[in-house]
Protein backbone atom coordinates (compact mmCIF):
# COMPACT_ATOMS: atom_id res chain seq x y z
CA UNK A 1 0.00 0.00 0.00
CA UNK A 2 1.40 3.42 -0.99
CA UNK A 3 2.16 5.92 1.73
CA UNK A 4 -0.14 8.89 2.26
CA UNK A 5 1.16 12.37 1.60
CA UNK A 6 2.82 13.65 4.78
CA UNK A 7 1.11 17.04 4.53
CA UNK A 8 -2.24 15.27 4.31
CA UNK A 9 -1.37 13.09 7.32
CA UNK A 10 -0.71 16.14 9.54
CA UNK A 11 -3.40 18.31 7.97
CA UNK A 12 -1.04 21.19 7.09
CA UNK A 13 -0.08 22.84 3.81
CA UNK A 14 3.35 22.86 2.22
CA UNK A 15 4.11 26.37 3.48
CA UNK A 16 3.37 25.51 7.12
CA UNK A 17 5.96 26.71 9.63
CA UNK A 18 7.86 24.36 11.94
CA UNK A 19 5.67 25.53 14.84
CA UNK A 20 2.50 24.73 12.87
CA UNK A 21 3.86 21.29 12.00
CA UNK A 22 4.76 20.66 15.64
CA UNK A 23 1.33 21.80 16.85
CA UNK A 24 -0.45 19.51 14.37
CA UNK A 25 1.79 16.60 15.36
CA UNK A 26 1.13 17.04 19.08
CA UNK A 27 -2.61 17.09 18.57
CA UNK A 28 -2.65 13.93 16.43
CA UNK A 29 -0.04 12.10 18.51
CA UNK A 30 -2.15 12.55 21.63
CA UNK A 31 -5.24 11.42 19.71
CA UNK A 32 -3.73 8.18 18.37
CA UNK A 33 -1.29 7.35 21.20
CA UNK A 34 -1.74 3.62 22.02
CA UNK A 35 -2.00 4.43 25.74
CA UNK A 36 -5.05 6.59 25.08
CA UNK A 37 -6.64 5.27 21.88
CA UNK A 38 -7.57 1.58 22.01
CA UNK A 39 -8.81 1.32 18.40
CA UNK A 40 -7.24 -1.45 16.33
CA UNK A 41 -5.49 0.90 13.88
CA UNK A 42 -4.39 3.51 16.45
CA UNK A 43 -0.79 2.25 16.60
CA UNK A 44 -0.38 2.37 12.82
CA UNK A 45 -1.86 5.87 12.67
CA UNK A 46 0.45 6.98 15.47
CA UNK A 47 3.49 5.68 13.54
CA UNK A 48 2.25 7.39 10.37
CA UNK A 49 1.90 10.71 12.20
CA UNK A 50 5.36 10.36 13.73
CA UNK A 51 6.96 9.55 10.35
CA UNK A 52 5.32 12.62 8.83
CA UNK A 53 6.52 14.84 11.69
CA UNK A 54 10.09 13.49 11.60
CA UNK A 55 10.29 14.46 7.95
CA UNK A 56 8.44 17.78 7.85
CA UNK A 57 10.03 19.16 11.03
CA UNK A 58 13.55 18.72 9.64
CA UNK A 59 14.42 21.38 6.99
CA UNK A 60 16.67 19.01 5.02
CA UNK A 61 14.28 16.08 5.05
CA UNK A 62 11.40 18.41 4.16
CA UNK A 63 13.27 19.86 1.16
CA UNK A 64 14.16 16.34 0.06
CA UNK A 65 10.53 15.19 0.45
CA UNK A 66 9.11 18.25 -1.35
CA UNK A 67 11.22 17.36 -4.41
CA UNK A 68 11.01 13.56 -4.45
CA UNK A 69 8.10 12.62 -2.18
CA UNK A 70 8.31 9.01 -0.95
CA UNK A 71 10.45 7.97 -3.94
CA UNK A 72 14.05 6.94 -3.17
CA UNK A 73 16.24 9.08 -5.46
CA UNK A 74 19.18 6.70 -4.98
CA UNK A 75 17.48 4.12 -7.23
CA UNK A 76 18.55 4.04 -10.87
CA UNK A 77 22.26 4.89 -10.37
CA UNK A 78 23.63 1.35 -10.54
CA UNK A 79 23.76 0.14 -6.96
CA UNK A 80 22.21 3.04 -5.05
CA UNK A 81 23.70 4.69 -2.03
CA UNK A 82 26.61 2.27 -1.83
CA UNK A 83 28.18 3.79 -4.96
CA UNK A 84 28.79 7.15 -3.38
CA UNK A 85 29.10 6.78 0.34
CA UNK A 86 26.58 8.82 2.22
CA UNK A 87 23.90 8.66 -0.45
CA UNK A 88 22.21 11.09 -2.78
CA UNK A 89 21.08 13.32 0.07
CA UNK A 90 24.67 14.41 0.72
CA UNK A 91 24.97 15.66 -2.86
CA UNK A 92 21.92 17.83 -2.37
CA UNK A 93 23.49 19.17 0.81
CA UNK A 94 26.35 20.42 -1.37
CA UNK A 95 24.08 22.03 -3.96
CA UNK A 96 21.39 23.41 -1.64
CA UNK A 97 23.46 24.27 1.40
CA UNK A 98 24.72 21.71 3.90
CA UNK A 99 25.09 24.57 6.35
CA UNK A 100 21.34 24.35 6.92
CA UNK A 101 21.92 21.63 9.52
CA UNK A 102 21.00 22.46 13.07
CA UNK A 103 23.88 23.60 15.23
CA UNK A 104 24.46 20.60 17.55
CA UNK A 105 25.68 22.92 20.30
CA UNK A 106 22.71 25.28 20.15
CA UNK A 107 20.29 25.21 23.12
CA UNK A 108 17.33 22.92 22.45
CA UNK A 109 14.14 22.31 24.37
CA UNK A 110 13.80 18.94 26.07
CA UNK A 111 11.27 16.32 24.99
CA UNK A 112 7.66 16.45 26.16
CA UNK A 113 6.31 13.72 28.42
CA UNK A 114 2.83 12.21 28.78
CA UNK A 115 1.22 10.76 31.90
CA UNK A 116 -2.21 9.10 32.14
CA UNK A 117 -4.10 9.85 35.37
CA UNK A 118 -7.18 7.86 36.38
CA UNK A 119 -9.87 9.77 38.28
CA UNK A 120 -13.08 8.80 40.02
CA UNK A 121 -16.20 10.40 38.57
CA UNK A 122 -16.57 12.99 41.35
CA UNK A 123 -12.84 13.77 41.40
CA UNK A 124 -13.18 14.88 37.79
CA UNK A 125 -16.29 16.92 38.63
CA UNK A 126 -14.87 18.77 41.64
CA UNK A 127 -11.14 18.66 40.84
CA UNK A 128 -8.38 17.96 43.32
CA UNK A 129 -4.77 18.66 44.22
CA UNK A 130 -2.57 15.61 43.90
CA UNK A 131 1.00 14.49 43.43
CA UNK A 132 2.36 12.18 40.75
CA UNK A 133 5.74 10.59 40.23
CA UNK A 134 7.27 10.32 36.76
CA UNK A 135 10.60 9.04 35.43
CA UNK A 136 12.47 11.67 33.44
CA UNK A 137 15.94 12.81 32.44
CA UNK A 138 17.33 15.72 34.44
CA UNK A 139 20.52 17.74 34.15
CA UNK A 140 23.34 16.03 36.05
CA UNK A 141 24.08 18.11 39.13
CA UNK A 142 27.60 16.70 39.50
CA UNK A 143 28.86 18.11 36.20
CA UNK A 144 26.05 20.68 35.66
CA UNK A 145 25.29 19.05 32.32
CA UNK A 146 28.76 19.24 30.75
CA UNK A 147 29.36 15.50 30.97
CA UNK A 148 32.95 16.12 32.17
CA UNK A 149 34.42 15.20 35.52
CA UNK A 150 34.29 18.11 38.00
CA UNK A 151 37.44 20.20 37.67
CA UNK A 152 37.77 19.35 33.98
CA UNK A 153 35.93 20.41 30.86
CA UNK A 154 35.23 19.02 27.38
CA UNK A 155 38.10 19.41 24.93
CA UNK A 156 37.91 20.51 21.32
CA UNK A 157 37.59 17.54 18.96
CA UNK A 158 40.94 17.03 17.20
CA UNK A 159 39.33 15.44 14.15
CA UNK A 160 37.00 18.28 13.15
CA UNK A 161 38.68 21.14 15.00
CA UNK A 162 35.52 21.85 16.94
CA UNK A 163 33.41 22.36 13.82
CA UNK A 164 31.37 19.21 14.34
CA UNK A 165 31.57 18.39 10.61
CA UNK A 166 34.14 16.93 8.25
CA UNK A 167 34.76 17.51 4.54
CA UNK A 168 34.60 14.27 2.54
CA UNK A 169 35.48 14.01 -1.17
CA UNK A 170 33.29 11.69 -3.25
CA UNK A 171 33.00 10.57 -6.83
CA UNK A 172 29.43 11.04 -8.01
CA UNK A 173 27.54 11.00 -11.31
CA UNK A 174 27.96 14.79 -11.24
CA UNK A 175 31.74 14.61 -10.88
CA UNK A 176 34.01 14.86 -7.86
CA UNK A 177 32.36 16.80 -5.08
CA UNK A 178 33.14 17.69 -1.48
CA UNK A 179 30.44 16.94 1.06
CA UNK A 180 30.21 17.99 4.68
CA UNK A 181 29.28 15.26 7.12
CA UNK A 182 28.79 15.01 10.84
CA UNK A 183 32.00 14.13 12.64
CA UNK A 184 31.54 10.62 14.03
CA UNK A 185 34.26 11.09 16.63
CA UNK A 186 32.31 13.77 18.52
CA UNK A 187 28.80 13.11 17.09
CA UNK A 188 28.74 16.62 15.68
CA UNK A 189 29.26 18.41 18.98
CA UNK A 190 32.81 19.56 18.19
CA UNK A 191 33.82 18.45 21.68
CA UNK A 192 35.53 15.44 23.19
CA UNK A 193 35.17 14.44 26.85
CA UNK A 194 38.40 12.87 28.03
CA UNK A 195 37.48 12.60 31.71
CA UNK A 196 33.80 11.67 31.92
CA UNK A 197 31.60 12.48 34.89
CA UNK A 198 31.23 9.40 37.10
CA UNK A 199 27.59 10.20 37.83
CA UNK A 200 26.20 10.49 34.29
CA UNK A 201 28.98 8.74 32.34
CA UNK A 202 29.53 11.77 30.12
CA UNK A 203 25.89 12.15 29.05
CA UNK A 204 25.24 15.29 31.08
CA UNK A 205 21.87 13.86 32.16
CA UNK A 206 20.65 11.36 34.71
CA UNK A 207 17.33 9.53 34.89
CA UNK A 208 15.37 10.14 38.07
CA UNK A 209 11.86 9.74 39.43
CA UNK A 210 10.41 13.17 40.05
CA UNK A 211 7.41 14.02 42.23
CA UNK A 212 5.25 16.73 40.67
CA UNK A 213 2.25 18.53 42.16
CA UNK A 214 -0.75 18.62 39.81
CA UNK A 215 -3.89 20.70 40.29
CA UNK A 216 -6.75 18.89 38.56
CA UNK A 217 -9.28 21.54 37.49
CA UNK A 218 -12.95 21.05 38.39
CA UNK A 219 -14.97 19.83 35.41
CA UNK A 220 -12.19 17.96 33.60
CA UNK A 221 -13.62 15.25 31.34
CA UNK A 222 -12.49 11.87 30.07
CA UNK A 223 -9.80 12.17 27.37
CA UNK A 224 -8.98 15.80 28.11
CA UNK A 225 -5.45 16.79 29.06
CA UNK A 226 -3.58 19.29 31.17
CA UNK A 227 -0.21 20.83 30.25
CA UNK A 228 2.25 21.25 33.10
CA UNK A 229 4.83 23.65 31.72
CA UNK A 230 8.53 22.86 32.14
CA UNK A 231 8.05 19.43 33.72
CA UNK A 232 9.20 17.35 30.75
CA UNK A 233 12.70 16.09 29.92
CA UNK A 234 15.68 18.35 30.62
CA UNK A 235 16.80 20.64 27.79
CA UNK A 236 19.97 20.19 25.75
CA UNK A 237 22.91 22.60 25.89
CA UNK A 238 21.17 24.78 28.43
CA UNK A 239 17.83 24.80 26.59
CA UNK A 240 14.49 24.84 28.46
CA UNK A 241 12.85 21.67 29.71
CA UNK A 242 9.95 20.17 27.80
CA UNK A 243 6.36 20.05 29.02
CA UNK A 244 4.36 17.35 30.77
CA UNK A 245 0.93 16.46 29.37
CA UNK A 246 -1.44 14.78 31.83
CA UNK A 247 -4.20 12.84 30.03
CA UNK A 248 -7.25 12.01 32.16
CA UNK A 249 -9.08 8.70 32.31
CA UNK A 250 -12.37 9.17 34.19
CA UNK A 251 -14.17 6.17 35.67
CA UNK A 252 -17.94 5.91 35.05
CA UNK A 253 -20.45 6.46 37.87
CA UNK A 254 -23.00 3.82 38.88
CA UNK A 255 -25.91 6.30 38.86
CA UNK A 256 -24.93 9.40 36.88
CA UNK A 257 -24.07 9.66 33.20
CA UNK A 258 -22.20 12.67 31.85
CA UNK A 259 -22.37 14.47 28.52
CA UNK A 260 -20.19 17.56 28.52
CA UNK A 261 -21.25 19.68 31.48
CA UNK A 262 -24.68 18.05 31.82
CA UNK A 263 -25.54 15.13 34.09
CA UNK A 264 -28.19 12.50 33.32
CA UNK A 265 -29.90 10.04 35.66
CA UNK A 266 -33.01 7.87 35.78
CA UNK A 267 -35.46 7.77 38.71
CA UNK A 268 -37.69 4.70 39.21
CA UNK A 269 -41.24 5.60 40.36
CA UNK A 270 -44.32 3.57 41.16
CA UNK A 271 -47.54 3.77 39.17
CA UNK A 272 -49.22 5.49 42.11
CA UNK A 273 -46.55 8.21 42.24
CA UNK A 274 -46.88 9.15 38.58
CA UNK A 275 -50.66 8.76 38.50
CA UNK A 276 -51.40 10.80 41.62
CA UNK A 277 -48.33 13.02 41.68
CA UNK A 278 -45.67 13.17 44.37
CA UNK A 279 -42.69 15.07 45.70
CA UNK A 280 -39.53 12.97 45.60
CA UNK A 281 -35.86 13.38 46.55
CA UNK A 282 -33.33 13.20 43.74
CA UNK A 283 -29.59 12.64 44.29
CA UNK A 284 -27.38 15.32 42.72
CA UNK A 285 -23.63 15.92 42.72
CA UNK A 286 -24.10 18.26 45.68
CA UNK A 287 -26.60 16.26 47.71
CA UNK A 288 -30.33 15.53 47.54
CA UNK A 289 -32.92 17.98 46.21
CA UNK A 290 -36.71 17.81 46.08
CA UNK A 291 -38.49 17.36 42.74
CA UNK A 292 -42.26 17.71 42.26
CA UNK A 293 -43.82 15.01 40.05
CA UNK A 294 -47.14 16.25 38.57
CA UNK A 295 -50.11 13.90 38.53
CA UNK A 296 -50.37 11.98 35.26
CA UNK A 297 -46.65 12.06 34.52
CA UNK A 298 -45.75 9.56 31.81
CA UNK A 299 -42.82 7.16 31.87
CA UNK A 300 -39.88 8.63 29.95
CA UNK A 301 -40.69 12.22 31.00
CA UNK A 302 -37.58 14.34 31.54
CA UNK A 303 -37.15 17.00 34.21
CA UNK A 304 -34.31 19.54 34.27
CA UNK A 305 -32.56 20.68 37.42
CA UNK A 306 -30.78 23.86 36.34
CA UNK A 307 -27.26 24.44 37.62
CA UNK A 308 -27.00 20.97 39.15
CA UNK A 309 -24.56 19.63 36.57
CA UNK A 310 -20.78 19.84 36.19
CA UNK A 311 -18.83 23.11 36.54
CA UNK A 312 -17.32 24.12 33.21
CA UNK A 313 -13.60 23.40 33.17
CA UNK A 314 -12.95 26.85 31.67
CA UNK A 315 -15.05 28.61 34.34
CA UNK A 316 -18.05 29.27 32.07
CA UNK A 317 -20.90 28.46 34.43
CA UNK A 318 -22.30 25.06 35.32
CA UNK A 319 -24.31 22.44 33.48
CA UNK A 320 -27.74 21.01 34.33
CA UNK A 321 -28.98 17.68 35.64
CA UNK A 322 -31.60 15.82 33.58
CA UNK A 323 -33.89 13.41 35.42
CA UNK A 324 -35.77 10.79 33.41
CA UNK A 325 -38.82 9.13 34.97
CA UNK A 326 -39.18 5.37 34.64
CA UNK A 327 -42.34 3.67 35.93
CA UNK A 328 -41.51 0.38 37.64
CA UNK A 329 -43.91 -2.53 37.29
CA UNK A 330 -44.34 -4.25 40.68
CA UNK A 331 -43.45 -7.91 41.11
CA UNK A 332 -44.64 -10.55 43.60
CA UNK A 333 -48.02 -8.90 44.19
CA UNK A 334 -50.26 -10.22 46.97
CA UNK A 335 -53.73 -11.46 46.09
CA UNK A 336 -55.25 -8.37 47.66
CA UNK A 337 -53.06 -6.11 45.54
CA UNK A 338 -53.97 -8.07 42.41
CA UNK A 339 -57.68 -7.72 43.22
CA UNK A 340 -57.28 -3.95 43.62
CA UNK A 341 -55.56 -3.69 40.21
CA UNK A 342 -58.29 -5.80 38.59
CA UNK A 343 -60.91 -3.55 40.14
CA UNK A 344 -59.10 -0.49 38.83
CA UNK A 345 -58.91 -2.03 35.36
CA UNK A 346 -62.66 -2.73 35.38
CA UNK A 347 -63.44 0.78 36.55
CA UNK A 348 -61.34 2.30 33.75
CA UNK A 349 -62.83 -0.05 31.21
CA UNK A 350 -59.40 -1.50 30.47
CA UNK A 351 -58.78 1.35 28.01
CA UNK A 352 -56.01 3.96 27.91
CA UNK A 353 -56.93 7.50 28.96
CA UNK A 354 -57.68 10.25 26.48
CA UNK A 355 -54.16 11.65 26.70
CA UNK A 356 -52.70 8.45 25.23
CA UNK A 357 -55.67 7.46 23.06
CA UNK A 358 -54.20 9.18 20.01
CA UNK A 359 -50.97 7.21 20.33
CA UNK A 360 -52.71 3.86 20.71
CA UNK A 361 -55.00 4.69 17.80
CA UNK A 362 -51.92 5.12 15.61
CA UNK A 363 -50.63 1.75 16.78
CA UNK A 364 -53.96 0.07 15.93
CA UNK A 365 -53.94 1.67 12.48
CA UNK A 366 -50.37 0.50 11.91
CA UNK A 367 -51.35 -3.12 12.62
CA UNK A 368 -54.35 -2.80 10.29
CA UNK A 369 -52.16 -1.38 7.55
CA UNK A 370 -54.04 1.96 7.39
Amino acid sequence: MSKRDYYEVLGVDQNASVDEVKKAYRKLARKYHPDVNKEADATEKFKEVKDAYDTLSDPQKKAHYDQFGHTDPNQGFGGGAGDFGGGFGDIFDMFFGGGGRRNPNAPRQGADLQYTMTLDFKEAVFGKDTEIEIPREETCQTCTGSGAKPGTKPETCSHCGGDGQLNVEQNTPFGRVVNRRVCHHCDGTGKFIKNKCSTCGGKGKVRKRKKISVKVPAGIDHGQQLRVSGQGEAGVNGGPAGDLYVVFNVKPHEFFDRDGDDIYCEMPLTFAQVALGDEIEVPTLNGKVKLKIPAGTQTGTNFRLRGKGVPNVHGRGQGDQHVKVRVVTPKNLTEKEKDMIREFAQMSGGQPDEQNDGFFAKVRRAFKGD
